[in-house]
């Protein structure tokens, strides 16, 4: 079994749960009362979308390695 086989599902559960993550604190966001709080989702959605994005370089370096 290759790397890929063995980390592929896991990465692609965990991109979409830190898709999810980065919405719902974007929702936040927009709901949020005063700056320290706006300031907290922002970081939090911010956060998620940076792993995600790691997990998708994660994911396509899988894919090149033989």
């Amino acid at each position: 079994m290759s790397r890929m086989d063995e980390s592929a599902p896991d990465t692609e559960v965990l991109k979409r749960q830190q898709r999810a993550q980065e919405l719902a604190e974007r929702e936040a966001l927009a709901k949020a009362e005063g700056e320290p709080e706006a300031l907290k989702h922002e970081r939090r959605a911010d956060k998620a979308r940076y792993l995600r994005e790691k997990l998708e370089q994660q994911s396509e370096a899988d894919r090149q390695d033989p």
